[in-house]
């Protein structure tokens, strides 16, 4: 997902097939090794295509944003399926998506259920990271709960934050934008992410997981982004592909997620 000042590490793509198989969900532990999927994966590359989840198992389809999609024409994404939409806000204690007020304005105007998203720092307190966003999204501008995406940046990946370090920040980060906003945010993160810092303190949080190879049937998740090289008309950017996302449930269940 994430596309901004910080670097973003690519490694996650090859944790996502260590996922694949068994997991003990209680203990949160892989049972196959990361490396041996990886090693697969390079050996067998074909047997490990882009997820593409059917549209008849799950109905409700949306796409994630940034200020590197450029000017939105929000209602041609409409037209072509779209019915929901996250849209990147803030990230850390200061930085604030140029295009956020634009994107918030025009997708009101149209039947899609918009939110917003925080890119979380393990740089910064949570109560400041909280204040970033609250300034930034107005509760009565979002139809879904907003979302905190957690996941490795820069030499994160390779000098990994503790769990105790990262429950500092995020505890406080979560807590504020649950009292302000009124329920409970979406966590967004990626498979490597979930398993060493959200599977076993913030499982009870809406799920938004990352996995572009295959469907994440083995974890409990409300939101699955399957790809970052979709495409649609509407939008003119310097980045030429939109993620692609899905909602896990009917569309009668989506309804139930609005939190105005």
């Amino acid at each position: 997902m994430y596309r901004g000042s910080f670097a973003k590490n690519r490694g996650d793509h090859f944790g996502e097939i260590g996922y694949i198989l068994m997991i003990n969900k209680r203990k949160c532990i892989f049972t196959v090794s990361g490396a041996v999927m990886t090693a697969a994966a390079v050996m067998f590359g074909a047997a490990f295509s882009t997820a593409s989840p059917s549209s008849l198992k799950y109905p409700v389809f949306g796409v994630d944003v940034s200020n590197y999609q450029g000017d939105i024409d929000w209602q041609r994404l409409e037209e072509q399926g779209v019915k929901f939409a996250f849209i990147k806000a803030t990230e850390g204690s200061g930085h604030v998506d140029e295009s956020v007020a634009k994107n918030l304005e025009n997708i009101n105007k149209t039947n899609i259920a918009g939110s917003c998203y925080h890119f979380f720092s393990f740089d910064s307190a949570g109560e400041t990271q909280a204040e970033n966003f609250i300034k930034s999204v107005d509760k009565e501008d979002i139809d879904l709960p907003p979302v905190v995406d957690i996941e490795y940046y820069g030499d994160k990946s390779s000098n990994k934050p503790t769990a105790e370090e990262t429950e500092e920040i995020l505890s406080p980060l979560l807590e504020k934008l649950e009292e302000y906003y009124g329920v409970k945010p979406i966590i967004y993160t990626t498979v490597p992410v979930y398993y060493r810092y959200v599977c076993e303190k913030f499982s009870d949080y809406p799920l938004w997981i990352r996995c572009t190879q295959l469907e994440p049937d083995l974890l409990d998740w409300t939101f699955w982004q399957y790809s970052d090289k979709g495409t649609l008309d509407g939008y003119s950017g310097d980045e030429p592909c939109i993620d692609f996302n899905v909602f896990n449930g009917t569309e009668e269940e989506f309804n139930s997620c609005y939190v105005n």
